[in-house]
This record gives C-alpha cells, sequence and structure tokens, in this order.
C-alpha cells in the first residue's frame, strides 16, 4: 500500500543541497520548549513564560516531508522533550520511516534525565535508537546550583543507568563547560566516562543563554580541556565516525572511556554542517545563530500541500549560512535563545 512518504518521494528525486553543496541529512525537531529544569547557563529563571507547542501529528507531517528531502536523521529535543504527551507515539511513528535508500530512520533524543528512570524502557519499546543526556557536574550539590532543582543529579544518574539497562547503549553525556563554574569537572567526567561506560561530550559555552551573559573569556576551550584530561591520563585522538561529526573523540591510553570535545567557538565545524532545525512553534532555523526564522507551520497554517511544503523548505535551504561569526566585531547573537530554538 502506497504511504503519505512514497507520494513524497516521488516528486521529490533531489536531495537537500545548500549553495555551498552541504548535504542536509540531519534534522532536529523541537517538541517543547517547556523545561523542568531553569539551568543558570540558560534560562533566566523568571516565571510567567509562555510556550510554543504544536500538536504531535503537525510535527510527524513535517518530518515525513523532510525524510522524503533525503533526512537521515532526526533528533527530538526541547525544552525538555520528556515532558511532551504523545512523545511515545510520535517515536513509534518516526521509527516505522524509511530513509531515500530504505534504511531505517535514525531516531534520537536530547533529555535533561530527570524523567529518564521511568521512560527509558518505554523509549527503546517505541522506537528510539540512541539518547543524550546533559548532565553539566559530576557532583550532587553542584549539579542542583546548576539546574536550581535540588536532587536533580540522583535522578539523572539513575536516568542515564536506566538507558543502559534498557538497551539505548552507547549512551552519551554532554557537558556544557563555563569558565570559573564547572572547568573542575573534566577529569571527573573522564573518571565517569570509564566507570559508567557511557561518551562523555565537553561542549564550548556558545552565546545562546536568555540573560546573553557569554563572553569570549568564559569560553573553555578545546586546547585547555585535551589539557586538563591529559593530567589524569595520556589522551588519544580517535578517528571520527563520520565526516560531518561535530564532535573530536578522545580515547586514553589504554582505551577505556570515551571523551568528545565539540567546539564550535574555537573550531568551529560549519563547512560540513549537515544541520537544520525545527522549532517548537515550527519555524526552520538553518543555523544556530541565524537572525531569521523561516516558518513551516505557516505554509501548513494557509493550507499548503506537502508539494507547497517542498518548495519552501528548498527555497530555505538554499539561505543557509556559510558559517556563523562568533568571537568577529561584526558578530550578532542569534533572534532566539537556545531553549527556544531547541537543543
Amino acid at each position: 500500500m502506497a504511504t503519505a512518504l512514497d507520494s513524497i518521494q516521488a516528486t521529490t528525486a533531489e536531495r537537500l543541497i545548500d549553495k555551498h553543496a552541504r548535504a542536509i541529512t540531519d534534522l532536529r525537531i523541537s517538541i517543547t520548549d517547556r523545561c523542568n529544569y531553569k539551568c543558570v547557563y540558560c534560562r533566566t529563571g523568571n516565571e510567567g513564560a509562555v510556550y510554543a507547542e504544536l500538536p504531535i501529528a503537525d510535527y510527524l507531517r513535517m518530518a515525513r516531508v523532510f525524510v522524503g528531502l533525503g533526512i537521515e536523521k532526526i533528533r527530538l529535543t526541547g525544552g525538555e522533550p520528556l515532558l511532551r504527551r504523545g512523545l511515545l507515539e510520535m517515536i513509534r511513528e518516526l521509527s516505522g520511516l524509511r530513509t531515500l535508500d530504505a534504511a531505517p530512520l535514525d531516531l534520537a533524543l536530547t533529555t535533561n534525565g530527570h524523567l529518564l528512570e521511568e521512560m527509558a524502557g518505554p523509549l527503546r519499546d517505541a522506537g528510539l535508537t540512541r539518547i543524550t543526556v546533559s548532565m553539566d557536574a559530576v557532583d550532587a550539590e553542584k549539579f542542583a546550583r546548576i539546574t536550581r532543582v535540588p536532587g536533580s543529579y540522583e535522578r539523572v544518574l539513575r536516568g542515564i543507568r536506566a538507558a543502559k539497562r534498557a538497551g539505548l547503549d552507547p549512551v552519551k553525556v554532554n557537558c556544557v563547560l563555563l569558565r570559573g563554574f564547572n572547568e573542575d569537572q573534566i577529569v571527573r567526567f573522564a573518571q565517569f566516562s570509564r566507570e559508567e561506560g557511557v561518551i562523555v561530550r565537553f561542549i564550548e559555552f556558545m552565546p545562546l543563554e536568555e540573560d546573553r551573559l557569554w563572553t569570549p573569556e568564559s569560553v573553555v576551550s578545546l586546547k585547555e580541556i585535551v589539557a586538563a584530561l591529559g593530567t589524569y591520563r595520556p589522551v588519544v585522538r580517535m578517528a571520527p565516525n563520520a565526516a560531518s561529526e561535530t564532535a573530536v573523540r578522545y580515547t586514553f591510553d589504554d582505551g577505556v572511556g570515551e571523551i568528545g570535545i565539540i567546539a564550535p567557538v574555537t573550531q568551529a565545524f560549519c563547512g560540513h554542517c549537515s544541520r537544520v532545525r525545527l522549532t517548537s512553534d515550527g519555524k526552520i532555523r538553518t543555523c544556530l545563530f541565524s537572525q531569521s526564522d523561516h516558518d513551516l507551520y505557516g505554509v501548513m497554517q494557509r493550507g499548503g500541500s506537502d508539494d507547497d511544503m517542498v518548495a519552501f523548505i528548498r527555497r530555505t535551504i538554499e539561505k543557509k549560512e556559510a558559517r556563523h561569526h562568533i568571537g568577529e566585531p561584526d558578530f550578532l547573537k542569534p533572534s532566539r535563545s537556545m531553549v527556544h530554538i531547541g537543543g
């Protein structure tokens, strides 16, 4: 029986390629901008925020159109996606999609881990392929100060272990580093990777926070991270898994543990970017640091067909920026903060 995806693929012979000859194969979909944490480097902590969410069916329609254009990987983000009703049903639907090469979709999710202990098994059963947990300290007191939620560290740790038991392995743990804030956790995270059997990834702090506190001096660079790791054990650089991989990968001299470093500030990887984002209110963002959104949901609201959406997506991808300009005199912070774009 023919499906909606079949009809989309029949009318989209060409994959998404931007004007810089980069193939767009990765889509991140924020399904909510609500979050149960108020991390100090992300949210202001102010009450009374207005949140944006669309019906799950609308995200699914947009996802199917993107897959028909050559998307091979979808990552569900937020906010905190585990807060979203209908998440498991959405994952079941997405896990049934096939790429243009008839391969299963690579389906991942990023979470703060607070609800993961209860959700890990159902997520795997629904068809989730991989999971990443955001975790910015391996210390209960410091972690609670970061998240502004008491008892949060223990819950996240249990969630990570539950994800491993459920078969969402290897689990990745992301840590955003801020100078004077949590760079003392680098060696502890190295030990955590080795002891818990997870991949730890350090991320350079980017100017995407609501409070607009970012400065170049707040960034803990890739070189500094590698040097800190070397005080613990000699590090060995690993080969990338793919040309478009964002993390520079390392292990230790005995081959135990894996550390990735994502360095968009000091070692930008824009030249091989394969990613596009869909915000929780249905807008395409071609770069984290874009100054504008492209309202795909608006096309749907106006009664647009799937072919109309395909044309809109192609025009939007054509505008994808060559690179960001962090640290340059003409750099402008993006029009929306990270929590409203999607992690």
